[in-house]
């Protein structure tokens, strides 16, 4: 098997899995059923938000001029010209010295330009107000199309829809969009030293944490994880396991059984599947060097390595970009410590970020025992130091990517 353990860079195994990627269908969704999708549509506004001026207080509608130079001790006089209706268009017409009662969310009046917080007036019988204090043009406003402007791109295809969308989409009228279908991953945690959560590990025996923090971080990509039972080092059952996750998704993640040893048998089992392409054997990483990717006719299978640390890190770098890109954020931050790496291969770090004094945010690498799973649970971002390069320096500014 001349490709056994022949690492490739990082670069080079992302372009090879990007050409054999599963395709993913459209399918018309409901609005209410969206959030936590991928969407599939660019979406642009179609008209402006708010559509008119309005009152972001409870309060009065005047124009600014007329509360320049007011104070406690002098304040402005107003006559008073009614009351603005919430949830109906503003009849009023306010001319120099006047004003209205407005609402929050209120529509403007015409001739007016501000609005002065009700806490800052008093109202003097039926027909006068008086204002303690100045507004300036605009202030205490939201203007039409201040939120969205009618034609403003507001989302593009391979967006994650989060509730705060939702209600964007809602704000324009939206019922029915565009969404990806979802890619329905399988998983299967594999090796003879692996037992369920439930179970006290004896001596040699680890709990399965791959199966829970792998299908976290599918279903944050907007994918179906779909968990299979713990399958040991044997060929057969493998095979079959494989077999079967195979026919019910579009891409199988198995972790553990992809590290040099003579009872790991996963690349035997793919490859004696008809139709598999070994795409990738080992990578120039840390972590996760073992990582493997087969092509099975239409569809992905990637080894993960047994390790947890490393399962989880290396699904974060090569397997999400894939199933959501936009939630791969990145930020730059500024390095507390140095770190040093080994020429030759890609290292990924993760690191805690935090503010300083100087509202710099800066990124505190995580450097404790490899393989550390509370480590992990500590980070915030990870960054990536390049193959060329020979470590970072404390000080330096670097790109540091959103768990």
């Amino acid at each position: 098997m001349t490709e056994f353990l022949k690492v490739v860079k990082y670069e080079e195994a992302i372009d090879r899995l990007k050409a054999c990627f599963p395709p993913q269908g459209i399918k018309r969704c409901g609005l209410l059923e969206a959030s936590g999708r991928i969407l599939a549509q660019e979406i642009v506004g179609s008209e402006d938000l708010p559509a008119f001026n309005r009152s972001t207080v409870d309060g009065y509608a005047l124009r600014a001029g007329d509360s320049f130079g007011s104070s406690e001790s002098l304040p402005a006089y107003l006559t008073y010209q009614g009351e603005i209706k919430m949830g109906q268009a503003a009849v009023i017409e306010l001319d120099r010295g006047q004003c209205a009662w407005i609402p929050t969310g209120g529509m403007l009046p015409i001739g007016a330009d501000a609005v002065v917080m009700v806490e800052h007036t008093e109202r003097l019988g039926d027909d006068s107000v008086l204002v303690y204090r100045p507004v300036g043009p605009g202030e205490n406003l939201m203007l039409k199309g201040e939120d969205v402007s009618q034609g403003q791109t507001l989302f593009t295809p391979g967006q994650l829809l989060r509730p705060q969308d939702i209600g964007l989409l809602a704000s324009l009228g939206i019922e029915q969009l565009d969404i990806y279908e979802a890619y329905r991953v399988g998983i299967i945690s594999t090796g003879d030293e692996i037992v369920p959560i439930q179970v006290q590990p004896g001596p040699g025996q680890v709990r399965d944490v791959n199966t829970y923090a792998l299908s976290a971080a599918v279903k944050d990509c907007g994918s179906v994880p779909n968990s299979y039972p713990l399958l040991g080092d044997n060929f057969q059952d493998l095979k079959q396991g494989v077999l079967q996750a195979l026919a019910e998704n579009d891409i199988l993640l198995l972790s553990g059984g992809s590290s040099v040893g003579i009872m790991d048998v996963t690349i035997d089992v793919l490859l004696s599947i008809p139709g598999a392409e070994l795409l990738f054997h080992g990578l120039a990483v840390k972590p996760g060097k073992p990582t493997l990717a087969v092509k099975i006719k239409d569809q992905l299978v990637i080894g993960l390595p047994g390790h947890p640390v490393s399962s989880l890190m290396m699904f974060l770098i090569i397997c999400r970009p894939f199933l959501i890109a936009d939630r791969k954020q990145r930020i730059r931050v500024k390095l507390t410590q140095n770190i040093a790496s080994q020429p030759g291969r890609d290292d990924f770090i993760p690191i805690s970020i935090r503010e300083e004094k100087d509202s710099e945010p800066w990124g505190r690498p995580l450097l404790g025992k490899s393989g550390l799973m509370s480590i992990l649970a500590l980070a915030s971002a990870y960054i990536h130091i390049p193959y060329e390069q020979q470590g970072v320096l404390a000080g330096s500014w670097v790109d540091a990517w959103l768990f």
